[in-house]
């Protein structure tokens, strides 16, 4: 046979050329937005969809909406602790009642200041209404400050009785929910949101019903006054309100505005800072780069900062002027009354304390309200998030899954992904015994990974059935099927504990564990070696981020990993690529270990593997392709059959002999 050439050696591995030509890139082209609004070009963030919402509310919706959300933290703080909110209301009551009479009081003490006789004797005479308006005042401090307190006691336990259940439910949704985006950004909303609004929203609505109880309390006086008071407050107030609420919306704009163009200048701070990149930039080169295109946008971030505080002091000008109009009217209005006669002197003097009180608590009641509205969204947020966990739920059931399996059966199992259309899984039939271990190979996306998934319980089969022992396992409790799988990924879990920690929670614990069980997991995982070089050996903490902490290399983390999948002793076993980080010798060490030093005989172990060459000890093989398996069988069997697996192996096989033989290793193959 002739000597191949080597374009007929890399024809089967370069593309063909590309059906038209392909340009050349432009010599220059914009970072991202030049002129304009730099905001337009970014996508709203998930964490951002409500920003703002308070300042596109009409008046109405506010006002209507507010009811429901009073209800909806009262009764979260309700469930929290029912006597510290029974002192919120109750103080919070009597301190408007504290603050009405203190005004009555106030109007008292003008009466006798403005009556009739010696200046003496009238300051004689109002001294008792002087100390009542003082025990008032007193009353209402007191009262106040115990609402602040039993405000204190009952915001945090809302707080962690919602983030307890949230993570609770969150922790055990299925897993192809998690998988998700959109679940994912709802999630990672009402945890960054949610909660933060939630502990907040509390204080807000006592803040709130503080504002409005002080409003009715101003009527209350001003009617006892004289009724016409209470057009005229409405007159002072309106304007002043109507202000409020355009300043309240202004800033909602500007906020959200502002929080857009930090997430486009953050883009360049964060490659900046990022660990990831560091290297690569350095290398290249390239930070003048980057810090030529930040400095550009904080100086247009910083022109748009001016505008947009020259347009808030603005706007805070006409909503003074538009409210001292009113003002200037409601006196006006208050004068004639006063030389009418309508009007004593002293109750025209009191009317003038309850309507600047009334402008105050209506200024606080708009600004709170938008707040409240606003927050309140994200409330409802995690509220809705929490519901859609409980729903995601992986079944729960009195049958459990057992600790000793002799076979576990796939058949006709067909599975899809959300929004795919074609089947990741599409009819497979296969039977996995006690003792034996299988592989599973093939191209990526080609079925393997979601087999395993299947067998694991972290998916279930949308048709046909997996059953162990000839039990289907949507008939058993989920957690209880999961307790007795061990997976070993390619990309495993990095967790902030000690060593010993690392290797003992796959049996769901952190604190306990059996040494000599953790032992020899670490030895036919070779961690042992790694955990032996550790400053405190078992106890070190694997996390930088702590005093005395250690990161480990990928391949170091790898073992580690593979020793907590031996350590569980689960009747199945699956490791997806486990040893793709680590060196030649640490992979055959946790093949042999795998294959033939396992810790429990009747375990059925399932391997999914690219390099063929670990996979040729198993008892059975599985090749996969298009959701399906097109072979079965010993290495030495589908060698012999020379189809898809034979010319993957004598593939692989040939990258490790000269380029010749390599050539004609893969007309073999063919």
């Amino acid at each position: 046979m002739s000597e191949p050439t080597d374009a007929e050696i890399s024809d089967n591995r370069v593309p063909g050329p590309r059906p038209a030509p392909f340009p050349l890139p432009p010599a220059a082209v914009p970072s991202g937005p030049q002129d304009g609004d730099m905001t337009e070009g970014l996508e709203e963030a998930y964490w951002s969809v409500h920003d703002g919402a308070a300042a596109k509310a009409t008046v109405r919706q506010v006002l209507a909406r507010l009811p429901k959300i009073t209800r909806l933290v009262g009764r979260l703080a309700w469930q929290a602790d029912r006597p510290a909110t029974l002192t919120v209301i109750v103080c919070q009551l009597a301190s408007a009642a504290m603050a009405s009479f203190g005004l009555i009081a106030s109007v008292g003490v003008l009466q006798h200041l403005f009556a009739q006789g010696p200046t003496p004797d009238r300051v004689r005479a109002a001294i008792p209404q002087i100390l009542l308006v003082v025990g008032f005042l007193a009353a209402r401090a007191l009262l106040e400050a115990a609402a602040g307190a039993a405000q204190a006691r009952v915001t945090p336990k809302i707080r962690t009785a919602l983030e307890c259940e949230f993570l609770r439910l969150t922790a055990h949704v299925r897993l192809e929910a998690v998988e998700d985006a959109e679940w994912h950004d709802e999630v990672h909303r009402a945890n960054d949101r949610g909660l933060f609004y939630a502990r907040q929203i509390v204080g807000q609505v006592v803040s709130l019903a503080s504002a409005a109880l002080g409003l009715i309390g101003t009527a209350g006086v001003l009617s006892v006054l004289h009724p016409v008071l209470l057009p005229l407050l409405l007159l002072s107030v309106i304007p002043v309100g109507a202000a409020a609420v355009r300043s309240a919306r202004a800033r909602f704009h500007s906020f959200k505005r502002w929080n857009a163009l930090q997430r486009r200048v953050r883009v360049f701070s964060w490659l900046l800072l990022d660990v990831d990149a560091a290297a690569e930039l350095r290398s290249d080169t390239a930070q003048g780069a980057l810090l030529d295109e930040h400095r550009r946008l904080t100086t247009k971030i910083a022109e748009e900062d001016t505008r947009l505080g020259v347009h808030s002091a603005m706007l805070n000008l006409a909503g003074r002027a538009v409210g001292g109009f009113g003002i200037g009217i409601t006196y006006t209005a208050l004068g004639a009354m006063l030389i009418s006669g309508w009007l004593p002197l002293a109750a025209g003097a009191g009317a003038v304390l309850a309507i600047q009180a009334g402008r105050t608590s209506l200024t606080r009641l708009v600004e709170v309200a938008h707040l409240v509205y606003e927050h309140a969204l994200w409330v409802d947020d995690l509220l809705a998030v929490q519901q859609r966990c409980r729903q995601l739920l992986p079944h729960e059931a009195e049958l459990k899954a057992p600790g000793r399996v002799e076979t576990i059966a796939l058949q006709d199992v067909h599975f899809t992904y959300p929004g795919k259309s074609t089947p990741a899984l599409d009819g497979i039939t296969l039977t996995l015994s006690a003792g034996e271990t299988v592989a599973f190979v093939g191209l990526n996306g080609s079925g393997k990974s979601t087999c395993a998934k299947l067998l694991a319980g972290l998916y279930e089969a949308q048709q046909g059935s997996v059953c162990w022992d000839g039990v289907d396992v949507r008939e058993m409790d989920a957690q209880s099927v999961h307790r007795q799988v061990a997976c070993v990924l390619q990309d495993p879990a990095h967790f902030p504990f000690s060593a010993l920690s690392n290797i003992t929670i796959s049996t769901g614990s952190l604190v306990e564990a059996d040494p000599q069980r953790a032992m020899d997991a670490a030895r036919a995982s070779g961690a042992d070696g790694v955990i032996a070089g550790l400053p405190r050996q078992w106890e070190t903490l694997l996390s930088k981020r702590f005093k005395g902490g250690q990161q480990l290399s990928g391949g170091q983390w790898a073992k580690v990993a593979v020793g907590r999948g031996l350590y569980k002793k689960a009747p199945l076993l699956l490791l997806d690529e486990p040893t793709a980080s680590m060196d030649p010798p640490s992979e055959h060490a946790v093949y042999e270990a795998v294959l033939r030093g396992r810790l429990r005989e009747d375990q059925i172990t399932v391997l999914i593997s690219h390099r063929l060459a670990s996979v040729v000890d198993c008892d059975r093989i599985y090749v996969f392709d298009g959701g399906r398996i097109v072979e079965s069988g010993p290495h030495d069997e589908l060698m012999a059959l020379g189809r898809d697996y034979a010319a993957m192996f004598t593939l692989q096989a040939g990258g490790y002999q000269p380029r010749v033989a390599a050539a004609a290793a893969e007309e073999v193959g063919k």
